[in-house]
């Protein structure tokens, strides 16, 4: 199993959600209103009057097979909404109880 972190614009919040369910995804946790600024030139987003954007980020608990469709998926979302984007990273889960 995998743990997905996936961060991205607030804008991608039931893009995200339709990504996860059209996967069979349907155990995550969700963090609203985080602030940040991506590392590939990305701009602010602090939820102040200069920087208004805000992000969201999705944790999900991935069987190793959906994991490169999942990635697809948010890869495929970043590029088609350039201006807000997302980005998913991946980590390997040793243990759970």
């Amino acid at each position: 199993m995998k743990a997905v972190f996936i961060i991205y614009n607030q804008a991608h919040n039931e893009k995200v959600e339709f990504i996860l369910d059209s996967y069979g995804i349907s155990g995550y946790s969700e963090w609203n209103n985080m602030k940040g600024r991506g590392s590939r030139g990305g701009v602010p987003h602090l939820g102040t009057h200069t920087w208004p954007e805000i992000n969201s980020a999705t944790l999900a608990i991935v069987d190793d097979d959906k994991v490169d469709k999942l990635l697809s998926a948010v890869k495929k979302m970043d590029e088609l909404n350039t201006d807000v984007g997302a980005r998913a990273f991946v980590w390997e889960i040793t243990a759970s109880v």
